[in-house]
C-alpha cells in the first residue's frame, strides 16, 4: 500500500504524517508511507489545500487532518 501526505511541512502536515504512521501501525498494514512537500508534487494532485492524504494514487482528504480512526477506514476501504 502506497501512501503520501502532501503538505509543505507546517504543523497540521506533520499531525496528519503521525496519524497515518498510527493507524497503519495498529491496523499492522505493510505501507510504504511518504512526504510530498513540493508545490509541484501537490498539484499533481489536484490538491488545493494541504494537508492532502492520498492512498493507492486517490485523494481521501485535504484541508483538513482525520483522526486515525477515520484514516483506518480509508486505508481498509483500498484493500
Amino acid at each position: 500500500m502506497d501512501i503520501k501526505v502532501l503538505g509543505p511541512g507546517c504543523m497540521k502536515c506533520k499531525m496528519l504524517e503521525k496519524n497515518v504512521e498510527d493507524a497503519v501501525r495498529e491496523m499492522g498494514v505493510d505501507a510504504q508511507i511518504s512526504k510530498v512537500t513540493d508545490l509541484k508534487g501537490i498539484m499533481e494532485y489536484n490538491v488545493m489545500m494541504t494537508p492532502g492524504l492520498v492512498i493507492n494514487g486517490k485523494v481521501k482528504s485535504m484541508g483538513r487532518v482525520p483522526k486515525p480512526e477515520e484514516i483506518k477506514l480509508m486505508i481498509e476501504s483500498e484493500m
